[in-house]
C-alpha cells in the first residue's frame, strides 16, 4: 500500500481515538449541565471540564484549587483547598491503547508500519496540544508538558507494540526480517522472541483476568455495601447516573487493584492503609460507592489467590514450550531465555499497571491511592516464575517415548485381535464337533432297526460314508440348510 494512503488512515485512526474519547467525557457532563444545573450552568466550562476528565483519564494529573466562596460553604478548612487528583480513570487510556495498537497492526500489515505508526504519533500529539490550549481552567490545571506527552505516550506505545507484533508476523521487508534472518542463522532460537512474546501476552491477560474475577465476585458478595453508599448520598437521578459512569470508567483500575489483592501484596486507599489478603487496616474512607466492594476483614485463606498467578505462569510457560518443541527449541537454554523474559517482562507490566492505577484522589492522606509498583511487580515475577518453570522444565512427553508407546498399544492391539480370532475359531470348531455328533448319534438309532429287519441274503449295496464327509467346516455351521439337518 502506498505510503502517503497509509500516514492518512493512521492520522485519521488518532483522529478518532482522540474525539471518541473526549465525547465519552463530553456527553455525560452535557447530561449534567442540562439536567443538573440549569439555568445557572456555564456552558464556557463544559469544554474545559470535558477536556481535563479526558487528560485525567490519559494519566495527566491535575492541580485542584478551590475557590474561598466554596471552602465558607462546604466547611473545608484552608489547608485543604490545594490538592493533586492523579488517580486515572483508565478506561480512557484502555480505550486508547486498543485503538492505537490495532491502527499499528493495519499499518505493519500494508508494509509501511513506522510510517503509520510516526503518522498517528504525531496527529494525537497534535491533538492533545490543541485541547490543552482551548480548555483553560482556573480552578483544575495541568502542567502543559504532562498534558503533551502523557497522551501521546499512551497512544504511541501500544501502536508501536502492535506494529511490530504484525510486523513480525507478516513481515516488513526491512528491519523486522533483516532480525528474523539472524535468527535463522541460528535454529534453536528462532522461536524464543515468538514463544516469549506469547506467553508474555497470556500472563498480562490472565492477570488482568484474575483481578476482574476478583471485582465481579466482590461486587455479588458486597453489592449491598454499594447500594448503602449510593443511598447514603442522596442524590437524584440525574447524579446517581453521573457517579455510576465515573465509577464504570475507573473499572479498570479497580481491575488492577484487584489483580495487586491476588498478588498478595494488595493496594492502599490512604496514606499508611493496606488492603491485602494478610489483613486490612483501613482508616476512614471516602464515601464513594465502589469503595464498599474492599473487603473489611478478608480471611487468611484469600493468601491462596496467589496460586492464581503461578496457574497463570504454568499456563505461559505450557504455551511457550509448545512453541519451542514445534520449531526445534525445546534446548535448556532456549527455554531459560524464554523463562527469563517471561518473568522480567512480567514484572515490568505488573509495574506500569500499578504506576497506571495508583495516584492521589484528594488532600492529606488520600495522596497514597492504589498498589506500590514495586511489591506488586517482584510478587507477579516470582509466582509467574514458579508456574512458567514448573511447565517449561518439567517432565514432558517427547516424540520418541509417543512414538515407543503408540507401537506398543498397536502390538498389543493385533494380539488382543488375534486372540480373539482364535478364540472365535474355538467355539465355531466346538460347537461343529458337538452338533455333528448329535446327527449321527441319532441316524445310528434310526437306521439300526431297519438293518436288523433286512434279510441277510440281501445283497443290495451299502453306502460308506468317508471321514472326509463327516468332518463339517466350523464356518457351515452358518448355512442354513446345515442347521436344519441339524435339527
Amino acid at each position: 500500500m502506498n505510503r502517503l494512503l497509509v500516514a492518512v488512515l493512521a492520522a485519521i485512526d488518532a483522529v478518532i481515538a482522540a474525539a471518541v474519547g473526549v465525547a465519552a467525557a463530553l456527553a455525560p457532563l452535557t447530561l449534567f449541565w442540562v439536567l443538573g444545573l440549569g439555568g445557572t450552568a456555564d456552558w464556557g466550562a463544559l469544554w474545559p471540564a470535558a477536556v481535563r476528565v479526558w487528560q485525567l483519564g490519559h494519566l495527566v494529573p491535575l492541580h485542584i484549587t478551590l475557590g474561598d466562596d466554596y471552602l465558607i460553604a462546604t466547611g473545608i478548612p484552608v489547608d485543604g483547598a490545594r490538592f493533586v487528583v492523579s488517580l486515572a480513570p483508565l478506561a480512557f487510556a484502555v480505550f486508547t491503547a486498543v485503538f492505537a495498537a490495532r491502527s499499528g497492526a493495519r499499518a505493519a500489515r500494508a508494509g509501511a508500519w513506522l510510517v503509520g505508526v510516526a503518522a498517528g504519533t504525531v496527529t494525537f500529539a497534535a491533538l492533545a496540544a490543541g485541547m490543552w490550549a482551548t480548555a483553560g481552567n482556573p480552578v483544575a490545571a495541568v502542567y502543559g508538558w504532562q498534558s503533551l506527552l502523557l497522551p501521546t505516550l499512551v497512544f504511541a506505545l501500544p501502536a508501536l507494540s502492535g506494529a511490530l507484533v504484525g510486523a513480525w508476523r507478516h513481515g516488513d521487508d526491512g528491519l523486522i526480517d533483516d532480525l528474523r534472518d539472524r535468527l535463522d542463522a541460528h535454529p534453536r532460537w528462532t522461536a524464543v522472541p515468538a514463544a516469549s512474546a506469547r506467553a508474555l501476552g497470556i500472563a498480562v491477560a490472565g492477570l488482568v483476568g484474575v483481578g476482574a474475577l476478583l471485582v465481579a465476585v466482590a461486587t455479588i458478595t458486597r453489592g449491598g455495601e454499594v447500594v448503602a453508599l449510593f443511598e447514603a448520598a442522596h442524590v437524584d437521578a440525574t447524579g446517581a447516573t453521573i457517579i455510576a459512569l465515573g465509577q464504570l470508567a475507573y473499572l479498570p483500575t479497580l481491575v488492577v487493584w484487584g489483580a495487586a489483592f491476588a498478588a498478595g501484596p494488595g493496594f492502599a486507599v490512604g496514606t499508611g492503609t493496606t488492603v491485602a489478603p494478610a489483613g486490612t487496616s483501613l482508616g476512614l474512607v471516602p464515601g464513594v460507592p465502589a469503595l464498599g466492594l474492599i473487603p473489611e476483614s478478608p480471611s487468611s485463606w484469600l493468601l491462596l489467590l496467589a496460586l492464581a498467578i503461578v496457574a497463570v505462569g504454568f499456563v505461559a510457560g505450557a504455551v511457550a514450550r509448545a512453541r519451542l518443541a514445534a520449531e526445534q527449541g525445546e534446548g535448556a537454554a532456549p527455554r531459560l531465555a524464554t523463562l527469563s523474559a517471561l518473568v522480567v517482562l512480567g514484572g515490568v507490566a505488573a509495574a506500569l499497571l500499578a504506576a497506571c492505577a495508583s495516584g492521589s484522589i484528594g488532600p492529606g492522606r488520600l495522596t497514597e491511592t492504589g498498589p506500590d509498583a514495586g511489591p506488586f511487580a517482584f510478587a507477579v515475577a516470582l509466582e509467574l516464575a514458579v508456574g512458567a518453570a514448573i511447565a517449561l522444565f518439567g517432565p514432558a512427553r517427547t516424540d520418541a517415548s509417543a512414538g515407543v508407546r503408540a507401537q506398543t498399544r498397536s502390538a498389543e492391539d493385533d494380539e488382543a485381535v488375534t486372540d480373539a480370532a482364535a478364540f472365535a475359531d474355538a467355539l465355531f470348531v466346538t460347537a461343529g464337533v458337538t452338533a455333528t455328533a448329535g446327527a449321527t448319534a441319532r441316524a445310528d438309532a434310526t437306521v439300526a432297526p431297519a438293518v436288523a429287519s433286512a434279510p441277510a441274503s440281501a445283497s443290495a449295496p451299502m453306502s460308506t460314508t468317508s471321514a472326509s464327509d463327516e468332518e463339517t467346516e466350523p464356518f457351515a455351521l452358518l448355512d442354513p440348510a446345515f442347521l436344519d439337518d441339524a435339527r
